[in-house]
């Protein structure tokens, strides 16, 4: 798995600031995590639906992947093992998901619109330069639901990266009654991935354009979730 240098420190040191009980907590919860995205998503049916404009790849470096929190569970499977990097937040719910996703492959650097935004935007523009990608689960840490936060279009004008959104929607699944109605897909179920265009920044805009590229994406991921439930209705049991 590829490491980044802005992660492993800042893994380390958040985890100084969890009691006991946390880093239990922490260790199961990441542990069972990790089981059931290992016997769940092998037996999904998933499809691929790629935008007119999109890339001709699933997968491609470097880019700025954007989806909704609520996908992390399929997201984490189906682009497993790809060395993207993974804006997490620094708080206990951001921990847990960055030690089950480091297990899949996805660097995690510590980080949100909240806690420590700055210094993990400039950690993700040093692994953009050296050719890898990163990815922003875009409403997170804590909603409000698809609404897109503006860290990927400022890292898009300032690396030269294209923005990638996409959106996966499952036919049968588990939806917990959280913020994001976070998914776990149902074994054996149908999903889609759907890939939106790709939405190229320049490097010299104004502070004006940046709030236009951001509605750009906030768009294109309005588009990609609606044309994934679209190709994929389905009944949502919650949880």
């Amino acid at each position: 798995m590829t490491t980044s240098a802005t992660s492993v420190p800042a893994a380390r040191e958040e985890e100084k600031s969890f009691t006991l009980g946390q880093r239990i907590s922490l260790w199961l919860v990441s542990a069972l995590g990790y089981l059931a995205i290992r016997l769940i998503c092998p037996t999904l049916r998933i499809r691929i639906s790629t935008a007119e404009g999109g890339p001709s790849e699933t997968h491609m470096h470097p880019a700025i992947y954007t989806f909704w929190h609520r996908c992390v569970f399929p997201a984490t499977y189906f682009y497993r093992h790809r060395g993207i990097a993974v804006m997490t937040s620094k708080s206990f719910d951001g921990e847990y998901i960055a030690r089950i996703i480091e297990r899949f492959g996805f660097p995690a650097v510590r980080g949100s619109s909240s806690r420590g935004g700055v210094r993990a935007l400039l950690g993700m523009h040093k692994l953009i330069d050296k050719g890898q990608s990163v990815a922003f689960t875009i409403d997170g840490p804590r909603g409000p639901l698809y609404v897109a936060k503006p860290g990927p279009v400022l890292l898009a004008r300032n690396t030269g990266a294209p923005i990638y959104c996409f959106h996966i929607a499952l036919e049968k699944a588990w939806v917990l009654n959280s913020w994001d109605r976070f998914m776990i897909p149902k074994p054996f179920s149908r999903a889609v991935v759907r890939i939106g265009k790709l939405i190229h920044v320049p490097p010299d805009i104004s502070g004006e354009q940046v709030s236009e590229y951001h509605a750009m994406m906030q768009a294109e991921l309005d588009r990609v979730r609606k044309a994934a439930e679209e190709e994929m209705p389905g009944t949502e049991v919650r949880a």
